[in-house]
């Protein structure tokens, strides 16, 4: 891992297409400016999380009685509502 000190319109360069620059630091705000070509990706880390984290969710294996109970009857169509 790289760590640099920049400060408001300074740059850096990755590669040869890769350029991001400081464009402003407000109460520990960075804001950034990447100009890139459209082939590379740029993804902000926690959203790559929040994927990751919806997938293993929705992978993990429940019994529809199970789900059902968490509800707590919300679906039954027997309960009566409001009572």
């Amino acid at each position: 891992m790289l760590i640099l000190n920049r400060k408001t319109g300074e740059s850096v360069t990755i590669g040869d297409e890769i350029q991001v620059t400081v464009l402003s630091v407000d109460s520990g705000r960075v804001r950034l400016a990447i100009d890139a070509p459209r082939s590379v990706s740029i993804v902000r880390s926690e959203l790559i999380a929040a994927a990751e984290t919806n997938q293993d969710a929705a992978q993990e294996a429940a019994e529809p009685a199970a789900l059902l109970q968490m509800l707590g009857g919300v679906l039954d169509p027997n309960k009566k509502q409001g009572g």
